[in-house]
C-alpha cells in the first residue's frame, strides 16, 4: 500500500476513535463526599437513580465520609470535587484564612434533620424531661449538636448544666452506643430514628427540625477555584439536583422510597416511606437550590449561641447563588 493510502487510512481510524471516545466516554467525572448516609439526602439519591446527572453528561461517584471534619478533609485534599455537608464547615475553613475558600452553591436541606429519640416510650414527653438525664449528643461544633443546644436553650434548658451531655462518641458509632446502653436520649437522623422505633430500641419524642426553623443545614459546596474552572459542570450538577427537588415535591413518599431503596438495603420499604414523609411534612427538603441570606443569618445565630462562631463571615463571601438562580430561570 502506498504511503498516502496508509496516511488516509490512519486518518480515518483516528477520526473513528475520536468519535467513539466522544460518544461513549465524553462524560465529566464528579466526585461527591457526603457527610453521612441518610434519607435526609433523598433528592441527591433521586438525582442519581433517575439519571438526572447522567442526562447532564456527568458521571457521579458518591462516597460517604462519616462526619463534617472528614468530609471537609476530603474536599480540601481533592479527594472530592464537591462536598455535601453543613454550611458551618465553610465558615470554619474561611476563619482559618483559607486561600481557596469553600463556596456554598446549591442547598439540599433547609431544616435540622435529627429527631430526639428516648430509650423509653413517653407519650406525654415535655422538654423538661431531659433535665438530669444522660444525653448522647453529637460532635462539638457540628450542626446537629449546635441546633440541639439551640433548641434546648429555647426551652430553658442549659445543655451543659442541666443534663449529662455525652460527646465522646464518634459520629458513625452513636447509634450503636445508644443501643448498647449509653444515654437515655439521643439525636438521630432518619431512617435510623424510625428503624430504632420499629425495633424497640428507641422512641421518637420530638423533632429538632420543627423546633429550629429554616437553616442551610446541608449544602453542596466546592472550592472557589473548582467553581471558576468548572462553571459548566457546576451548573449541570445543580440542574440535576433541581430536577430531583421538583420530583420530590410532585411524587408520593412511597414512590420516592422505592427509588432510593438501593441506598438503604437494610431498611424496610414501608419504613423508608414513612421517613421520607416525616421529612416532607416538616419541609426539610429544600424546594430549590438557592441558599438565601436569612437562612445564612439563622445559621450564624445558632453557631453564635453555641459559642462556635469563629468569625462573622458575610453571606456574599461564602455563598454563590448565581448558579442556582440561572438554573431555575431556564
Amino acid at each position: 500500500m502506498k504511503k498516502n493510502q496508509w496516511l488516509s487510512l490512519f486518518t480515518i481510524l483516528c477520526a473513528l476513535a475520536l468519535t467513539a471516545c466522544s460518544s461513549n466516554g465524553g462524560n465529566t467525572s464528579v466526585k461527591i463526599a457526603e457527610v453521612t448516609r441518610s434519607i435526609f439526602y433523598t433528592p441527591q439519591y433521586v438525582a442519581l437513580e433517575q439519571g438526572y446527572f447522567a442526562d447532564e453528561g456527568l458521571d457521579v461517584e458518591l462516597q460517604t465520609t462519616w462526619g463534617g471534619d472528614k468530609t471537609m478533609t476530603a474536599l480540601l485534599s481533592d479527594d472530592a470535587d464537591i462536598a455535601l455537608v453543613g454550611s458551618e464547615t465553610s465558615i470554619y475553613v474561611a476563619a482559618r484564612g483559607a486561600n481557596d475558600p469553600i463556596i456554598n452553591f446549591a442547598q439540599l436541606t433547609q431544616t435540622d434533620g435529627t429527631f430526639l429519640v428516648a430509650k423509653q416510650p413517653n407519650d406525654q414527653f415535655t422538654w423538661d424531661d431531659l433535665i438530669g438525664s444522660d444525653f448522647l449528643g453529637q460532635r462539638k461544633g457540628g450542626m446537629p449538636q449546635m441546633v440541639g443546644e439551640y433548641v434546648l436553650k429555647q426551652h430553658g434548658i442549659d445543655p451543659h448544666e442541666d443534663l449529662n451531655l455525652i460527646q465522646n462518641i464518634d459520629f458513625a458509632n452513636i447509634p450503636g452506643a445508644f443501643t448498647s446502653g449509653t444515654g437515655e436520649y439521643v439525636q438521630l437522623f432518619e431512617p435510623q430514628a424510625s428503624k430504632f422505633e420499629a425495633e424497640g430500641n428507641g422512641y421518637i419524642v420530638a423533632s429538632f427540625g420543627e423546633e429550629s426553623g429554616h437553616v442551610p443545614y446541608t449544602v453542596f459546596m466546592a472550592k472557589q477555584s473548582f467553581l471558576k474552572e468548572n462553571e459548566e459542570t457546576a451548573e449541570k450538577f445543580t440542574k440535576a439536583i433541581y430536577k430531583a427537588q421538583k420530583f420530590i415535591q410532585e411524587q408520593s413518599s412511597e414512590k420516592i422510597a422505592e427509588i432510593v431503596a438501593p441506598y438503604f438495603e437494610d431498611v424496610d420499604l414501608e419504613l423508608l416511606a414513612s421517613s421520607v414523609e416525616r421529612y416532607r411534612s416538616q419541609e426539610s427538603f429544600a424546594e430549590n437550590p438557592v441558599l438565601d441570606e436569612e437562612e445564612w443569618n439563622n445559621l450564624k445565630a445558632i453557631m453564635d449561641e453555641a459559642g462556635e462562631l469563629p468569625e462573622d463571615i458575610p453571606y456574599e463571601e461564602l455563598v454563590n447563588t448565581t448558579i442556582a438562580e440561572e438554573v431555575m430561570a431556564e
